[in-house]
């Protein structure tokens, strides 16, 4: 399919001056396939209400996933033995330079699907489903945010799990969230963050996971998903939303930027958006950290991590790879030292 390309959107840049000591740079352009006239002809023209209806009649985004309480119920017990998390070997730890994967050759003679994400006969789910099975594990972003004070001066609260989110940069403390396009209005939390421009960004442990889960319902606007959950709000000391007492770990944050992908919308949908965070302070559970402050203890923090559909995943197993220095393995290995010897033939 013949696609054109355009520069995406805008940047909200009202927040240059949020945080002090951020350095602001010139915008890339990004760009990417938009929506075809014909469907850009198709939103304008159908009425909002009509638009409504068939962005959610199309939107499966949540799986009817049936009678699921009878379902867990015939599946094995949780194991809730705390055992420590085992360390092993590598998968291979007499891997060698140059080798690949060693399974004789299996992985690389294996043949592969090509797939136009943008193709008209290809459901949106698909894309979904593909990749939330496929980039995985993923970690739960659970945003606490508050909203901007209504007309009447007051402000509400929400808390949200997140399955497009991940930490950037360490320095200085970077994180994104991805807001996907869905019918109608904007999340709760998207909403709050432009308004507001302040989050805090909570773990979510094993034991968490049920009230971690309960916020994620479409309760309508203005209802706490604190109650909904029972979770317990703890203090913050540079932002207003309150971080979650139970998790191990938590981290204040102020937004940099914001960047809506307006050549995206599709009609009865709101708009895809990226949010660009910044870590203000870090809160970590006392007994789960080292003297130094620097790591976190694995066993205590018992992350989750998302999988395809309604699936997490735990960790109860871990192996360690070190990161090499060429001077230290090159005199070691024919390829490595090969591959020197052919850089300075060419230099």
């Amino acid at each position: 399919m013949a696609m054109s390309a355009k520069t995406i959107g805008r940047l909200v840049s009202r927040r240059s001056t949020l945080l002090p000591g951020f350095i602001r740079t010139e915008r890339t352009p990004f760009t990417s396939p938009r929506m075809s006239s014909s469907s850009a002809a198709a939103a304008a023209a159908m009425p909002k209400e009509d638009s409504v209806s068939a962005a959610k009649s199309n939107y499966k985004i949540v799986a009817d996933v049936g009678d699921f309480d009878k379902t867990q119920s015939e599946r094995p017990k949780f194991d809730y033995s705390n055992k420590p998390i085992e360390v092993t070997q590598s998968p291979n730890p007499n891997w060698e330079y140059g080798q690949g994967v060693p399974d004789n050759g299996a992985s690389a003679s294996k043949k592969h699907h090509e797939i136009d994400p943008y193709d008209p006969d290809r459901p949106m789910v698909s894309n979904y489903q593909l990749l939330v099975s496929g980039i995985a594990p993923r970690p739960v972003g659970f945003l606490s945010t508050v909203s901007g004070s209504g007309d009447d001066g007051k402000t509400t609260k929400n808390l949200s799990p997140f399955s497009y989110f991940q930490v950037i940069d360490h320095d200085p403390p970077m994180f994104i969230v991805g807001f996907s396009s869905r019918p109608e209005r904007v999340k709760d939390t998207f909403r709050n963050l432009k308004e507001t421009g302040e989050v805090v960004i909570n773990t979510v442990s094993e034991n968490m996971i049920e009230a971690v889960n309960a916020t994620s319902i479409d309760a309508p606007y203005g209802v706490s998903e604190w109650e909904v959950s029972g979770l317990h709000e703890a203090p913050t000391t540079t932002v207003k939303p309150s971080r979650v007492q139970e998790s191990v770990f938590s981290i204040e944050g102020k937004v940099v930027d914001i960047k809506e992908f307006e050549d995206h919308v599709k009609p009865g949908m709101s708009i895809a958006s990226l949010v660009l965070i910044k870590a203000t302070r870090f809160w970590v559970q006392e007994d789960a950290v080292n003297t130094e402050l620097s790591h976190i203890d694995l066993n205590k923090l018992r992350p989750l991590g998302q999988l395809g559909g309604i699936s997490y995943g735990r960790v109860t197993s871990t192996f360690e790879q070190p990161r090499r220095r060429w001077k230290e393995e090159h005199p070691k290995s024919e390829v490595l030292s090969r591959l020197e010897d052919s850089k300075r033939e060419t230099e």
